[in-house]
């Protein structure tokens, strides 16, 4: 009996350790909620990253619950607000309301980001926020307050379109062999073949966080539009000279942050990256994207039997 006592010990104190980080992390949110002063706010965004880093898994989903909760509108003076402008719709009144209906999470996260590097933890924080409202849906408003301010902070304005290359720093490198999603790169000498003269790879950086990769494309500059994907994939012809491209064949693109999940990013990558592929290689002359399966599609509309095994 002696080994389950103990346990259970064990058990009843990590709770109370929990208990008592998570009381922490609320109580500095409050204080930097009241905070007025911008050093003072940057100290205790500061704290309170540092706490948040250690809770574990249950008290983090604890703490979103806290979010949801504690940092939600208050219904009764929305209610108010939204009367008021419906019996008078003026801009005083509109502004009132607006102020009622965002709620205040937004601002805390927004004060949060004051901490140096405090945009990278802002992007972990919500990566973990997500396995979270998968066991919870009802903190599913907590991340829309995230995808709300990440569409800001995260806005083409802020996004600088980076070309990785065989001499780009190794750190980068890594990242594309880890979170490539579509085709797996298998070895350095893979990546290497897909950094060639005939092929490009494009990703967008965020001045919050240096050194790391948003998201990324590799498309492939051929003579005419390929049929399939293996061959471009197995391919170990290159053709140096990318002046004779006149397709570009954008056929994989990957999300490197979980935590942007959700964040318009691939749209406006590939925009970006037509309009340098056309100033870099003006013989380019049309653009496409490849499926992993090219012709499902149309072997769908022709009526495959779908029962077929």
């Amino acid at each position: 009996m002696a080994a389950p006592n103990l346990i259970d010990r064990l058990f009843r104190t990590q709770r109370a350790r929990d208990a008592a980080a998570l009381r922490r992390l609320r109580d500095t949110c409050d204080t930097l909620m009241s905070e007025r002063g911008a050093a003072n706010s940057a100290k205790f965004a500061a704290l309170a990253m540092e706490r948040y880093a250690t809770l574990g898994d249950g008290a983090r989903e604890a703490f979103f619950g806290l979010l949801a909760e504690r940092y939600a509108p208050d219904p009764e003076r929305v209610l108010a607000c939204a009367k008021a402008y419906a019996a008078e719709r003026s801009a005083e009144n509109l502004a009132s309301l607006f102020q009622e209906v965002e709620p205040p999470r937004q601002e805390l996260l927004r004060r949060i980001n004051r901490a140096p590097q405090g945009t990278a933890a802002l992007v972990r924080m919500r990566a973990n926020l997500l396995k979270a409202v998968k066991a919870n849906p009802a903190l599913a408003a907590v991340d829309a307050d995230f995808t709300h301010l990440f569409g800001s902070w995260f806005g083409p304005g802020f996004l600088e379109l980076a070309r990785v290359d065989w001499k780009s720093p190794a750190s980068l490198l890594e990242q594309i062999i880890r979170h490539e999603a579509v085709h797996a790169v298998r070895d350095w000498d893979d990546l290497r073949r897909r950094l060639e003269p005939d092929r490009r790879c494009f990703a967008f950086l965020h001045p919050a966080l240096p050194d790391e990769l948003l998201i990324f494309v590799e498309v492939a500059l051929l003579e005419d539009m390929p049929a399939a994907i293996d061959p471009l994939i197995e391919s170990r012809d290159v053709d140096a000279h990318s002046t004779k491209a006149r397709c570009a064949v954008f056929y994989s693109i990957s999300n490197c942050q979980p935590g942007l999940r959700g964040v318009s990013l691939g749209d406006f990558l590939i925009k970006r990256v037509c309009e340098y592929l056309q100033r870099e290689t003006p013989s380019v002359r049309r653009f496409c994207t490849l499926s992993p399966m090219p012709g499902f599609a149309a072997w769908l509309r022709a009526g495959a039997p779908l029962d077929a095994e």
